[in-house]
């Protein structure tokens, strides 16, 4: 970044991805955890791979954001995914070969990938 048109072109740009982000109510949005606790477990690449894959191809409804300690330090990283008119489905213990995964099979197929998500037998474990 040279100048400041460049500059201003990339402010323009992160500006219409966040207003599309707030306004548009039939996206998938897909948070990662990224506390302390999340950063040590190896968030970081998962929440990488999620942004990679949803600026590719498919991913055009799909928001991938962060957030801070989600209260299941002992899972990280956590990845949950919010899908319109369903309930917030939570995956633990993500590395990036199963955010991919999540990523074809539930956020673009439709599919949950349950052996990767809380339970109730899981968390007793």
């Amino acid at each position: 970044m040279k100048t400041l048109a460049e500059l201003q072109a990339i402010r323009d740009k992160v500006k219409n991805q966040v207003e599309l982000r707030d306004s548009d109510e039939n996206s998938v949005r897909v948070v990662v955890g990224l506390a302390t606790c999340g950063i040590a477990a190896g968030a970081r690449p998962v929440l990488k791979e999620l942004s990679n894959l949803a600026q590719g191809e498919g991913g055009s409804n799909v928001t991938v954001t962060q957030t801070g300690c989600i209260g299941l330090c002992q899972y990280e990283p956590i990845v949950e995914v919010f899908e319109p008119g369903k309930e917030k489905i939570t995956y633990i213990k993500i590395n990036p070969a199963k955010a991919r995964r999540i990523f074809d099979e539930h956020i673009i197929g439709g599919k949950v990938v349950s052996e990767y998500t809380v339970s109730s037998s899981r968390l007793a474990e």
